[in-house]
């Protein structure tokens, strides 16, 4: 994601970092290549004038831009539940890490120091490495080394061989709520509230996965780049006659709306990569980790990510 000010003056039209020119520049400089022949050879194609009016770009030109406006729209509405349910995921391992701490009985307060033994330490710290493991299931990249660490030898190397690996650590959630149950540690009425907590988190990441697996249909968004691209490319033929030597200029404020927004659709659609304006799925797991390592009085705590070249990951 990128984080920045928004810029003004002159600066507005230099800035790179976090605009998908460098993504269209290619294509936008054939078409402007394209249109600068155009107007070149004044819409002659060795012997044969192409001759187009304006009137059919008219027609069309309306229609891709609502079009293109309604796949942003769903791209866009992609993007903010992925960041709606990575909001519920940071409440409900806050409220997870509380009713550990205030629910299961031990004889000595929650802390890190009591070791993994202690089932509250357990589960806080699975916790942790739940959004890890989600986050790169999501990004369909192998899980970080840092989560060995939270949990035990056994339980890693078990999660390993699982093909859903935040829902095996979901299952040893389950499992040991039921320990703690069996030993009475805590009351079953009290138990179905953490129950709960641990069922959002397991909706939260089924969520994901579902706006992962699921894409905008693809003959849609082929349907509109096909179009665009052909209006954009056409477009010199029907500007030549009657704007001249500004055809290129013209073209290429045009085209860099129309491939522009395609472009940001398609990074849109897809909230949980690694492209600059993706959600920074890497500062939300460590905000909390910092926030359940705190719970659990940890000694060492890792600071807040922060922006590398306004670029938050």
């Amino acid at each position: 994601m990128i984080i920045r000010e928004r810029p003004s003056g002159l600066k507005l039209f230099l800035l790179l970092r976090g605009s998908v020119l460098p993504r269209i520049l290619p294509t936008l400089l054939v078409n402007i290549a394209v249109a600068t022949f155009v107007t070149w050879s004044h819409g002659d194609l060795w012997d044969l004038k192409i001759t187009l009016t304006t009137i059919p770009f008219t027609l069309i030109g309306l229609p891709i831009a609502i079009f293109l406006g309604f796949r942003n729209n769903s791209a866009y509405d992609r993007f903010w539940e992925g960041r709606k349910l990575w909001g519920e995921l940071v409440l409900r391992c806050r409220n997870l890490a509380r009713q550990c701490s205030g629910l299961i009985d031990y004889p000595e307060p929650l802390r890190d120091a009591n070791g993994m033994q202690d089932a509250r330490v357990r589960m806080v710290r699975r916790a942790i490495a739940y959004v890890q493991a989600l986050r790169d299931h999501l990004r369909s990249q192998p899980t970080a080394p840092t989560v060995a660490s939270l949990l035990l030898p056994a339980e890693y190397e078990a999660m390993q061989r699982a093909a859903n690996k935040p829902d095996f650590l979901m299952l040893e959630m389950g499992a040991d709520l039921q320990r703690c149950l069996r030993e009475q540690r805590i009351e079953p009425c009290l138990a179905a509230n953490l129950d709960s907590t641990l069922s959002a988190m397991t909706a939260a990441g089924a969520s994901c996965e579902r706006i992962k697996n699921t894409p905008i249909p693809y003959s849609y968004t082929l349907l509109l780049h096909r179009t665009a691209y052909i209006y954009c490319f056409l477009l010199p033929f029907g500007l030549v006659d009657s704007i001249g030597f500004m055809t290129p200029f013209v073209v290429a404020i045009v085209a860099y709306t129309f491939f522009g927004l395609d472009a940001l659709g398609d990074e849109l659609e897809e909230p949980f990569g690694l492209e600059p304006n993706d959600l920074p799925l890497d500062a939300i797991c460590r905000a909390i980790e910092i926030d359940l390592l705190c719970a659990l009085r940890a000694e060492q705590v890792p600071p807040p990510l922060q922006a590398v070249d306004y670029c938050l990951t």
